[in-house]
This record gives structure tokens, sequence and C-alpha cells, in this order.
């Protein structure tokens, strides 16, 4: 809009630099009609105003909402973890400790279907579950993870030690102690017959977090 010239740019340029503009021309701001967002009728400045300050504060009001829920959800996961970490630390024979990991896990995180494999043992696991063997192909894509595979359900060795799942979590197992070098020495494995349940867009924060821990429980049980 223009009026000789003067385009609404410039009227609101000339309002925001003269501050005290409307305490000389208090009468303009009662005689201010706006439309309402509730409806076509015409309300006045203050009004309007109002309703705008009880929009912004509704919204603020749904972001605390949202964040103390978020923070109940982390202290809910917190706890989960931590009675996840005890049964590993308390468990006293290392040869019980890929079962309770595994069934501890799974009852905490609610996880269908669990397995795990490690290779580089020494001696004395024969005939375990977590000891079968894998093969030298299972084993370099596990070393090449760099982080933890989330996805369908492509035909991966892995898959079948599980029970047909349609989307899985392959979590890579390293030594991490000074002596490993890092060296992939297992894999941890999640799956579920819910194809969503591990994405592959799903983000890989937490189960490297449960990778780790996981692979400082298990390197007990390797050759020092």
């Amino acid at each position: 809009m223009s009026i000789e010239g003067i385009t609404e740019a410039d009227i609101a340029n000339y309002l925001a630099q003269t501050p005290g503009f409307f305490e000389r021309h208090a009468e303009l701001l009662a005689s201010i009609q706006l439309t309402s967002p509730h409806g076509q009728r015409a309300v006045s400045l203050q009004e309007r105003q109002m309703e705008m300050l009880r929009e912004r504060i509704k919204g603020l009001e749904r972001k605390i909402v949202e964040m103390i829920r978020h923070g109940q959800e982390n202290v809910v996961i917190a706890d989960r973890l931590h009675r996840w970490m005890r049964a590993i630390l308390l468990t006293p024979v290392p040869r019980t400790l890929p079962g309770v990991l595994l069934s501890t896990l799974q009852h905490e995180f609610m996880i269908p279907q669990a397995a795990l494999r490690l290779w580089a043992l020494p001696g004395g696991f024969e005939g375990e579950d977590f000891a079968q063997p894998v093969s030298d192909d299972a084993r370099t894509f596990a070393a090449s993870l760099t982080l933890p595979y989330c996805g369908l359900n492509a035909g991966f060795e892995a898959a079948g030690w599980l029970d047909q799942p349609a989307s899985m979590a392959m979590i890579p197992l390293r030594d991490h102690r000074s002596d490993g070098a890092d060296a992939c020495f297992g894999l941890l494995v999640l799956g579920s017959p819910d194809p969503t349940r591990y994405a592959a867009d799903m983000g890989t924060e937490f189960l490297v977090r449960i990778g780790e821990i996981a692979s400082a429980g298990l390197s007990r049980l390797l050759v020092n």
C-alpha cells in the first residue's frame, strides 16, 4: 500500500524509530480495531495483545510438558540401564555372564529376540551357545561396522541366530583394554518381528553405549 509515496514499510520504520509516538497520541491505541484470530469480530489492540500473550503462554506450557515427559523417559531409561549394568557386575562366574547379559537386556528393554556370538575365546567354552562357530565373512562384517547396523533382515548370517526377525540391530563387540587394540571379538544381535522396530534411519547412540557396556563386561571371557 502506498499513499502519496509513503509505503507501509515507511510507516512501520517511523513508528519503530519513534517510541514516544503512541505516548503522545494515546487515543489512537484505544481506537485501533483488529480482527480476532478466533472469529471475524473486531477487537481492540489491547485485547488482541492479550490473545497473543495467551497463545504464547499456551505454547510455552506445551513445551514445558514435553520437556518434563522427555525427562521422565530419560530417568526410566537410565534406571533400566543401571539395573542391566548391575546384573553384569554382580555375575561372579564368567561362563554365565553371556546368559545374564542377554536375559537382563531383553527384560529391561523389552527386546523380543537377542543372541550373542563370541570368538577368540580360550578353551573350555565349547558347547555354549555364545561360542558356536561363526563364519569368516560374518566376523569380517562385524569388524567392519563402525556403528551398529539397524534395518531389515536382509538374509544376514546373524539372523539365523534368531527366530526369523523382520528387523534387527547388530552391535559389534570390541576389546577396549589397553592390550586389545580394539579388536572385534563378538557380535550382539537384537531382533523383532516388527519391521519398524529397528529402522535404518533410527539413531544408534544408545546402541553404541549398549555395545560398549557389553564389550567391557564380556572381555572377562577373553584370553589376557
